[in-house]
């Protein structure tokens, strides 16, 4: 990925926080067949593994080889910023459009796990995670489900790991433009209602 230096992110809560906040992943890879991308929620396992699962129907399963190199795509909100968004360009009209967004590249090499102890704690973990989020304490359990049937559900699915090997982060945030056109652009973004945007521009003012 190119990353301009003015661009370059290098916080590591904030990438986390991508991650955590992003986890639906693209997951690229190279195989006998051709490029490939499937679209899979990923978490970090820990610091450099992360993990995730698909059906064992998916191309991944078949094509993807043991320890083959992989690159995982998380992106964060993204927005058109015109450059009627600046009030500079009231003065001198030298201003043109651009695009703010946040994505981050993992590298690695994926491995998958198809035994049972793997399975329940991959889909356990990840369920956890986003029933917190999404229900709190109604959060869904899986124990909810009859044993039998939750089983029968993994035998279909496989587990995969990434080693990460190489992370690139990119914030594009309009942090190359003079103080007064950057505080114009996270009103706008408000205004739109894309706080996240606009809260991950405000972040930057405190880093």
């Amino acid at each position: 990925m190119f990353i301009a230096p003015e661009f370059q992110e290098n916080r590591p809560k904030e990438i986390q926080r991508l991650v955590q906040d992003y986890p639906l992943a693209t997951i690229v890879a190279h195989t006998d067949q051709g490029l490939i991308a499937n679209h899979i929620p990923l978490l970090f396992k820990s610091d450099n593994i992360l993990i995730g699962h698909i059906a064992k129907a998916n191309e991944m399963y078949a094509l993807i080889t043991e320890n083959q190199s992989v690159l995982a795509i998380f992106k964060g909100e993204d927005a058109y910023i015109s450059a009627n968004d600046y009030p500079s360009k009231l003065i001198d009209h030298k201003k043109v459009p651009t695009w703010n967004y946040q994505a981050v590249h993992v590298h690695g090499t994926l491995k998958f796990y198809d035994d049972q102890k793997s399975k329940l704690a991959a889909v356990g973990m990840l369920t956890k995670i986003q029933e917190q989020k999404t229900n709190s304490a109604q959060a869904w359990k899986m124990s909810d489900a009859p044993k039998d049937y939750l089983l029968a559900l993994l035998e279909d699915l496989v587990v995969f790991e990434i080693e990460v090997t190489r992370i690139q982060a990119q914030s594009k945030l309009s942090q190359n433009r003079e103080p007064t056109d950057f505080n114009a652009v996270i009103k706008r973004l408000k205004g739109r209602d894309q706080a996240g945007l606009a809260q991950a521009m405000s972040n930057l003012q405190r880093n």
